[in-house]
C-alpha cells in the first residue's frame, strides 16, 4: 500500500478561506484516492483582537481598506464557493469577528485524544454555518461534547489555560518558517503552498508525491 502523504495545514478558524482551501483539499483527495495524514497548526489572523470582538464588515473594511460593497461582494463570493464545495457560510448583519486564543487551545487539546480534525472542522461550522461565539467558553465546552468529548474537560482546559504555551510555541515555530497568511499547506515537510489553491493544484501535489514514493 502507498505511504499517506502528510500534510500540516497551518490556519485559523475565523479564516473563511481556510475552510475554502480545507474542503478543495478534500475534494482532491477524494478525487484521487490518495491517503493523507493531516495536522492541523494554530495561526491567529488577529492576535489582538479583544474580548468583544469587531463586527466583521468594521473589521474588513478597516483592515483591507475596502469599500462596504466590495466586503459584500467578497461575502457573496465565499459562499458561492463554499456551496459548491458542501460548506454553508451564514453572512449576517451581526456577524463578529472574535479572538481565537482559546478555539486553539480546545484543537490542541482535542488534538492529544485524535479528535483533532473533528474539533477543527466543527468550530469553523459553529463560527460561519451557525453564527457562535467560538471564543465563549460556554460555547466552546458545547461543541467539544457535540464531537463526543466531555464538555467538563474541554471547559478545565480553558478555565487553566493548560495548553496555550503549546498553542504559543506552535504558532512560534510557523512564524519562524515564514507564514505570514493562511491557509498554508505543507506537503511531505518539502512544499509549502499558501492561501485556497484550488482542487486541481492540490490534485496535482498529491500525484506528485504519491508518486515521488512509489
Amino acid at each position: 500500500m502507498a505511504t499517506p502523504i502528510q500534510i500540516d495545514i497551518v490556519s485559523d478558524v475565523m479564516c473563511p478561506w481556510c475552510i475554502i482551501g480545507w474542503k478543495q483539499l478534500e475534494h482532491a483527495l477524494t478525487a484521487s484516492g490518495h491517503e493523507a495524514v493531516l495536522r492541523w497548526h494554530p495561526f491567529e489572523l488577529n492576535p489582538d483582537m479583544p474580548e468583544t470582538g469587531q463586527d466583521l464588515r468594521e473589521h474588513l473594511i478597516g483592515k483591507y481598506g475596502i469599500t462596504a460593497q466590495q466586503s459584500a461582494e467578497n461575502r457573496e463570493r465565499m459562499q458561492a464557493l463554499g456551496a459548491d464545495l458542501g460548506f454553508t457560510f451564514n453572512f449576517s448583519e451581526d456577524m463578529r469577528m472574535v479572538n481565537s486564543f482559546r478555539a486553539h487551545q480546545v484543537i490542541d487539546w482535542a488534538g492529544t485524544l485524535g479528535h483533532q480534525h473533528p474539533m477543527k472542522m466543527a468550530l469553523f461550522t459553529a463560527h460561519f454555518t451557525q453564527g457562535r461565539d467560538v471564543n465563549d467558553p460556554v460555547v466552546l465546552a458545547e461543541v467539544a461534547g457535540e464531537i463526543g468529548l466531555d464538555p467538563a474537560a474541554a471547559r478545565a482546559v480553558l478555565d487553566t489555560a493548560r495548553h496555550a504555551e503549546s498553542v504559543r510555541e506552535k504558532q512560534r515555530f510557523w512564524t519562524a518558517q515564514g507564514v505570514s497568511g493562511v491557509p498554508a499547506m505543507v506537503f511531505q515537510q518539502q512544499f509549502l503552498v499558501t492561501g485556497a489553491q484550488g482542487a486541481k493544484t492540490y490534485r496535482e501535489l498529491l500525484d506528485r508525491f504519491a508518486n515521488a514514493d512509489a
